[in-house]
């Protein structure tokens, strides 16, 4: 069995900072999931995809050796059904906002109509944005105008290859490449 980055901690031969996770990519180079290391050791040794990238670390067995995946290729194309937009979820904002207020700057938790809902405006991407409890709590259900107050920019909803790195928390950089639009 290869060494994944679960063992780190309690095999002293495993290198620290083997990725833990991995892009997939379909046959056709779009991205599809991200998967485990373990996972994606399997669809390796299976034969169902092949290391597109790896970051110089190298996975050790008894018999067998292989680069520590960090993109991964499909052999097969694979057919994937249309794509539902991903709705507006209160995690799905903060991650397209970066965990940042965008009233003051500061760490968000929590989101805010921009234009209130009980004035009409909808729960959809262009009316939701992240913001802190006290921008929140200020704002309250008034209007930027009313209050004098702008966006530093326009929302919209998030391209799908953001929401694929950040449905694992934050994309690892030699996947930029894989996940333009």
């Amino acid at each position: 069995m290869l060494t994944t980055a679960a063992d780190q901690a309690t095999d002293p031969d495993v290198r620290p900072g083997v990725p833990a996770r991995t892009l997939l990519l379909n046959a056709s180079g779009e991205p599809l999931c991200v998967v485990t290391l373990h996972r994606a050791v399997v669809l390796v040794m299976t034969g169902k995809a092949t290391v597109l990238e790896s970051d110089g670390h190298v996975l050790h067995s008894a018999r067998v050796q292989m680069p520590a995946p960090v993109v991964l290729v499909l052999t097969r194309y694979v057919h994937v059904p249309a794509r539902r937009p991903v709705p507006p979820t209160r995690r799905t904002v903060l991650q397209r906002d970066d965990h940042r207020c965008v009233y003051c700057g500061s760490g968000a938790d929590t989101v805010d109509h921009v234009h209130p809902r009980s004035r009409g405006g909808r729960h959809e991407w262009t009316n939701v944005v992240a913001a802190c409890r006290r921008c929140n709590h200020r704002k309250a259900d008034r209007t930027l105008h009313e209050l004098g107050w702008q966006l530093p920019f326009l929302p919209r909803a998030p391209r799908w290859s953001v929401t694929v790195g950040g449905a694992a928390g934050h994309a690892e950089p030699a996947w930029s490449p894989y996940l333009v639009a």
